[in-house]
């Protein structure tokens, strides 16, 4: 049985001086690298042209290129694209490519299943299968077809970005360093449900813009949604989001998904309102479309309107945000789950 080999695409330039260090190279081949890595749409070490042969052949001896297309993608009626990655033994990640006129965001998974156990979530169904690597997260946005046209980076699909901090922050690095893909920080949104420690060090440590997981402002029914709650309370994020500046360009948001007769009534906004108070930000209302195992329903338009605009009146900037790609799994961890469970019965 071969060794596992090393990847090259999701290292960062200091440890791919490392990498150039340890067989012998000059230091100015870690740039050469990133560069074939980060820039140039190839597949393989064989194509890094600049490179001697026997370069090309100490790196394969102990390295792997690294990239993965991928091995699903359904299109809905709507343009939305959800790509299904093959990673691990049999495991799979989804990720979901968003037109929006001249904008293409693109949705990433930063783990494999999840731990968090949140009422209304698919992927929490799965439980917990492991990391993601910076590499794997990278090559969600390189791999796919639209990959030269990405605009905006969204960490919001399978797993917990601040459970998997270290590899979040390292392809945050690749994505908006210059030996990288040299994009503004400021085109990318992490979401969390709230882990404080790792929030604080997210924020001292990038400058992508902040979204968290609300749903509602009530510690006890908040705990019936998110058992994250009980360790990290909403008004503990809060306090912590407080000491940080979200005067100038960086952002945060807070994302509440609505369920009918649960966190959709005018005291909701009244907390709402008091929770957030001073804080410049915005709240994305997100339509709920149903998981199986889950007694919760979307309200209707005209609730869903009212609250919106009751937020707005109390001075919080307020939005829905547009649901897409129904026709397709779009709901976060449906489309993997079906094709786990698929082959679970091979």
């Amino acid at each position: 049985m071969e060794p596992i080999k090393e990847l090259l695409f999701g290292k960062t330039l200091n440890e791919l001086i490392q990498v150039s260090t340890d067989l012998g190279l000059p230091k100015f081949t870690a740039g050469q690298l990133a560069d074939w890595l980060y820039k140039k749409q190839i597949g393989s070490i064989d194509e890094m042209s600049n490179l001697s042969r026997k370069v090309r052949e100490l790196l394969t001896e102990k390295y792997d290129f690294g990239t993965v297309l991928p091995a699903k993608v359904q299109v809905s009626t709507d343009g939305t694209k959800k790509y299904l990655f093959v990673t691990g033994k049999h495991q799979f990640i989804e990720t979901a490519m968003i037109p929006d006129d001249d904008r293409i965001t693109v949705c990433v998974s930063s783990q494999i299943g999840c731990k968090m156990g949140c009422l209304f979530c698919m992927t929490a169904k799965q439980g917990f299968q492991g990391q993601l690597s910076a590499g794997e997260i990278v090559n969600q946005i390189r791999s796919i077809d639209e990959a030269a046209s990405v605009s905006n980076i969204v960490y919001m699909g399978m797993g917990e970005p601040f459970d998997n901090l270290d590899e979040v922050l390292k392809s945050i690095e690749i994505l908006t360093s210059e030996w990288g893909y040299g994009m503004s920080p400021r085109r990318i949104t992490v979401s969390s449900i709230g882990i404080v420690p790792a929030m604080g060090r997210f924020l001292r440590e990038s400058e992508a813009h902040l979204a968290i997981s609300l749903h509602t402002p009530f510690d006890e029914q908040r705990k019936s949604l998110m058992p994250v709650q009980i360790a990290y309370p909403i008004a503990e994020v809060v306090e912590e989001i407080r000491k940080w500046d979200f005067t100038g360009q960086r952002r945060v948001s807070f994302e509440y998904i609505l369920f009918k007769g649960l966190n959709d009534t005018s005291i909701h906004v009244k907390e709402l309102s008091r929770l957030l108070n001073g804080i410049k930000c915005r709240i994305n209302l997100i339509r709920f479309h149903p998981v199986p195992g889950t007694p919760l329903v979307s309200p209707d338009e005209e609730t869903i309107l009212h609250f919106k605009n009751q937020l707005n009146d109390k001075g919080i900037f307020t939005s829905v945000r547009a649901s897409r790609g129904q026709d397709i799994y779009a709901a976060c961890g449906l489309l993997s789950t079906k094709e786990q469970n698929s082959n679970l019965k091979i």
